[in-house]
């Protein structure tokens, strides 16, 4: 199980995240309030502007401070100290 960073220290299972995208969208706009209405939202932007939205494979939606193209980077590896790695 890969772990990677999503800003302050929160970390997610990279296997279970299907999308990352933007949320300026209004198709993402409404399944980020579809999510909160039914209790499937994670808000991990700690207060600040969401700047990418994650889309996971039990239909959670996660939501980051950081932008996508940074995401993309530590989901692929491209930043390893920012992802931990753990056999379990």
């Amino acid at each position: 199980m890969k772990l990677v960073n999503i800003g302050f220290g929160n970390m997610i299972n990279a296997s279970r995240v299907i999308a990352i995208v933007s949320p300026e969208s209004a198709p993402v706009k409404r399944m980020v309030q579809e999510a909160k209405d039914k209790s499937m939202l994670i808000d991990a932007t700690h207060g600040r502007k969401t700047r990418a939205v994650m889309i996971a494979d039990s239909d959670h939606i996660i939501l980051s401070y950081l932008q996508a193209e940074k995401l993309g980077e530590r989901f692929n590896g491209g930043a390893s100290d920012e992802g931990v790695s753990v056999d379990v």
